[in-house]
């Protein structure tokens, strides 16, 4: 099977990704209500981290909905689509520095990680979605992280996975 034909059968086959974004707009509605918490920055970052722990259970179940193996191995690029995400985990490295240098920026700098380890699934996927949120979540990130809160950068980031996953959907759409 060609790489182009392999391309095909994940888009296909996975619905790019959907049910991992559509999971993703929980987490950020999740990391939102926590951002309003009244408890101490430590605290409330603890539990930002907690709210990712979900991630996984949360896309399996949208993906027995959406009629997609979120864990099959047919396709060799499945193995590569884990590898971009395996990427995000290095780069939380430097959300875990930020918990205890600027405590008050970790949701923003979580956001900017969780926006730009979407970049690879543009190629994968063959999708101007991924490429524009991509780019979008890490500017917008910033922008709002160092004029408003936490939360504000977490309700955007919800409002955004909320898009996406409507453009996903008409991506898809096209395609059938």
């Amino acid at each position: 099977m060609s790489l182009e034909s392999l391309r095909e059968d994940i888009i296909i086959k996975q619905k790019k990704g959907l049910p991992f974004i559509i999971a993703s707009a929980v987490i950020w509605g999740l990391i939102a209500a926590v951002s309003l918490l009244d408890i101490p920055m430590t605290t409330k970052n603890i539990l930002v981290f907690c709210c990712s722990c979900p991630m996984l259970p949360i896309s399996w179940i949208v993906g027995k909905k959406l009629g997609v193996d979120i864990f099959s191995k047919q396709n060799p690029l499945g193995k590569l689509g884990f590898l971009f995400t395996m990427n995000q985990l290095l780069y939380l490295l430097i959300v875990m520095w930020i918990f205890n240098a600027v405590p008050d920026k970790m949701v923003m700098v979580y956001a900017m990680v969780f926006g730009a380890h979407l970049l690879p699934y543009s190629w994968l996927y063959k999708s101007n979605g991924y490429k524009i949120f991509a780019i979008a979540i890490p500017f917008i990130s910033l922008i709002l992280g160092n004029l408003f809160s936490g939360f504000v950068v977490a309700a955007a980031l919800c409002v955004f996975e909320i898009l996406f996953v409507i453009i996903l959907f008409r991506e898809l759409k096209q395609i059938n």
